[in-house]
């Protein structure tokens, strides 16, 4: 049981906060497929409280899409605060804090991963959310491992990270990469287990090369995380969630029918559908088809089936070429599939 502040969770691996890729969609698919708790796309703290067509499908939550967490992104206290209200008063159950986004444009705005360089700064953002906030939700905070290599880059991170704890933050997620590797080089496992001894009782979740459900339950057995959030690895393989269900469980796992990985692009499609014309859908499902793609056993072509599709009828027939259930498709064991997607540098 993973517990966040009020929140009870007894699946402890969640989806994370994807800039571009955590939509509705993909988290009702990853609900479908064992997800107990999924958190939003990063929002910019200012998009949250200006009127407009963003801020009312922000707004948008339904019953099939809780419990959900609403994560933020920006520079200033105040419009930091007031967009931490505005969540919570549009229905979000839970608020967390960006300092981890490593993006250049972000970082070049002071805000995400910059503001672990900051972190008089980044305090002050977090004492203004839990303010503004006022027990009615958790707050919690997303970092990575620092903004570089450096020694005062530790020293900052661990300030925020025990004055965060100190303000009433309920969890911290912490990626073991620094913001400078952004996605380059592997996650530092060993980081997150001294964070974890470091912080005692205070709730830390991990992050950082977790793209099997074997990898998420290494992680929580060699750091001692409470939990996990499942990013990258979730995109086009909602069933990673169900997996790490199993493993929990003591139980088997093989890989997703050709049925089943039809029974989620088809969901996903029907959901994006709901929420874009036809042309934005069909781009948008193309994109995680791509990722849908890795669990297929014709994994290449249909890869590339995904990538040659421009337009929503050819996403379409996609899948009526190449996730035809009456068709044989070859056998692929759970190992074989992974051997091949680390060959292919999928993972």
């Amino acid at each position: 049981m993973l517990t966040i502040g009020p929140l009870k969770i007894a699946m402890p691996a969640i989806q994370a906060a994807l800039s571009g890729f955590s939509d509705r969609p993909m988290r009702v698919v990853a609900r479908r497929f064992g997800a107990e708790f999924a958190t939003a796309e990063v929002v910019l703290d200012e998009l949250v409280i200006r009127e407009g067509k963003h801020r009312a499908r922000l707004f948008k939550i339904g019953d099939d899409d809780r419990p959900l967490g609403g994560q933020l992104m920006g520079s200033r206290p105040e419009q930091f605060a007031e967009a931490a209200n505005d969540l919570v008063e549009a229905g979000y159950d839970l608020i967390d804090i960006n300092f981890g986004c490593p993006v250049k444009k972000v970082l070049g705005r002071c805000r995400g991963g910059f503001l672990l360089s900051e972190p008089e700064n980044a305090l002050g953002i977090v004492r203004a959310v839990i303010r503004a906030v006022g027990g009615r939700r958790p707050v919690t905070l997303k970092m990575r491992r620092g903004f570089d290599d450096s020694a005062e880059s530790e020293r900052n991170f661990f300030s925020i990270l025990d004055g965060a704890f100190a303000l009433g933050a309920a969890a911290v997620t912490v990626h073991g990469r620094t913001v400078k590797q952004r996605y380059i080089g592997p996650s530092n496992w060993d980081f997150l287990a001294r964070v974890k001894r470091h912080a005692g009782s205070g709730t830390i979740l991990g992050s950082g090369d977790l793209f099997t459900a074997e990898a998420v339950l290494q992680m929580m057995a060699e750091t001692g995380v409470d939990g996990v959030t499942v990013a990258r690895g979730a995109i086009g393989n909602p069933f990673i969630f169900r997996e790490c269900r199993a493993l929990l469980q003591g139980l088997e796992i093989t890989p997703p029918s050709v049925a089943e990985q039809r029974e989620a692009v088809e969901l996903h499609l029907a959901e994006t559908l709901k929420l874009y014309d036809d042309a934005r859908a069909g781009a948008t499902v193309r994109k995680f088809g791509i990722g849908y793609a890795d669990l297929h056993p014709m994994r290449d072509e249909v890869r590339q089936a995904f990538i040659n599709a421009s337009k929503l009828e050819e996403v379409r027939s996609v899948l009526t070429v190449w996730y035809d259930d009456q068709r044989e498709w070859p056998t692929v064991t759970r190992r074989k599939m992974l051997r091949d997607l680390i060959a292919a540098g999928a993972l």
